[in-house]
């Protein structure tokens, strides 16, 4: 029991200080996602084939990589601990290739080589530091409040990132070009990610090593039955995380034929309800437990997708609003009970895994963006979109629709069933 008493006092400053770690990541993976594409095609002018090509590898890359470097992370041992040395030399590299993303020294063709390094290093530098980080938080704050309590900092924190990485790069890069706004972003970046650093702490450096080599690691992980249901979910619950707001310029502009200004209305009423909406759900996650919580966040982000299907004007600003509030409960509690997760696989192997969980969880769900292109693609197209026209048909109208209510909809269905099943919990559940 040692263990989770050594930090239940820990500081309240050091709570928010390891969190903001997540606007770091945020900014950087938003930013990179949202505005390099466009930054090597429509201003570089690299032929959008190429730069295609290279971010399916990217892809792939990034999702291998990321159980690969949690298993080596568990197999680490140092006096420093087994994630901190990674996160303390990997910051500042880090920040540097991104900033160096936006300063190729050629434009056309001949930025792709450039392209394709830079993205590889920034891909093995970003699973290293951020997997890590992640890494910590079940270790840091073993008991349910604190870590129910300081997943709503992260998440609260991840938006204001995420916010900042997607909607101020033009009003940067018009200002000081898109090399000035790389390097600001890196040095924004590099500052939370240290004082996230600071606010780290391992609480036993010399813990057990995982004892699985490679393969078997992955074997016993794919096999934990709650880590499957869980990841399963997680995965359905990323898809539409990814769908929503590919969906929302061809919601605003065909479905409530608003100009692209209201985008950012509909964004913005997602975010500003999910920040404050982080602490209530914080709270419901203490009090009720992850598996209760995320069924009920599940429920109230299903419920408040159905209107998608049918609102026009001003109504879809509250509609909007509603999803930020269950939007808010999934980011919460995904991180907790994936903890909880890794709590039971250590009382069954006696070693702490949380690099090889976290890796294999970023695998899987790295794949759910792959299937809301897949998804939209085939929407629009079996629809009969046709682009730059300023209205569309009916079919693509009811297409848009669905892609916004019912797909997504149905997706939380599934995703509902398979937490009610996650055993963690279930047991105590049913007691009451």
């Amino acid at each position: 029991m040692k263990r989770f008493n050594a930090h239940a006092s820990r500081p309240e400053l050091r709570k928010v200080a390891y969190s903001s770690g997540n606007l770091a990541v945020n900014l950087l993976s938003q930013a990179f996602a949202a505005y390099l594409v466009y930054y090597y095609v429509d201003v570089l002018g690299v032929r959008p084939a190429w730069i295609s090509l290279a971010m399916v590898a990217h892809g792939a890359l990034n999702a291998v990589l990321n159980p690969l470097l949690g298993h080596m992370s568990d197999r680490t041992r140092t006096r420093f601990g087994r994630r901190i040395p990674y996160i303390a030399f990997g910051l500042l590299p880090l920040a540097a290739v991104f900033a160096a993303l936006w300063i190729p020294p050629a434009a056309g063709d001949a930025a792709l080589p450039y392209f394709v390094a830079a993205v590889f290093l920034y891909d093995v530098l970003f699973v290293t530091v951020v997997l890590n980080y992640s890494a910590l938080f079940p270790e840091m704050f073993p008991t349910m409040e604190e870590r129910a309590y300081v997943s709503s900092w992260r998440q609260m924190l991840g938006i204001v990132g995420m916010i900042i990485g997607v909607a101020l790069p033009p009003l940067v890069y018009s200002q000081i070009g898109f090399g000035g706004m790389g390097a600001a972003f890196a040095a924004v970046a590099a500052a939370f990610l240290a004082l996230s650093l600071w606010g780290s702490r391992e609480t036993n450096p010399g813990s057990p090593q995982a004892a699985f080599r490679l393969p078997a690691a992955i074997r016993y992980t794919l096999s934990n039955r709650a880590f499957m249901l869980y990841v399963l979910g997680s995965f359905l619950v990323q898809f539409t995380f990814a769908l929503l707001p590919a969906g929302i310029p061809f919601f605003t502009k065909y479905v409530l034929e608003r100009d692209e200004s209201f985008n950012t209305v509909l964004l913005g009423a997602i975010f500003l309800s999910a920040v404050p909406s982080v602490f209530a759900w914080g709270r419901i996650t203490a009090k009720s437990g992850p598996r209760r919580g995320i069924m009920a966040a599940a429920g109230c982000y299903l419920i408040a997708l159905l209107p998608f299907g049918l609102i026009t004007g001003a109504a879809s600003v509250i509609v909007a609003a509603a999803v930020g509030f269950g939007l808010a409960g999934l980011l919460v509690l995904l991180d907790v009970m994936l903890s909880e997760v890794i709590d039971e696989d250590e009382r069954r192997t006696g070693a702490r895994r949380e690099g090889m969980y976290f890796g294999m969880n970023g695998f899987i769900v790295r794949w759910g963006v792959s299937l809301q292109a897949g998804c939209m693609g085939l929407i629009l197209e079996l629809s009969g979109y046709a682009a730059r026209q300023a209205t569309q048909p009916d079919s693509v109208i009811a297409g848009i629709r669905w892609m916004m209510s019912g797909i997504p909809a149905a997706s939380m269905l599934l995703a509902l069933c398979l937490f009610y099943f996650y055993p963690i919990g279930r047991s105590q559940t049913k007691k009451r």
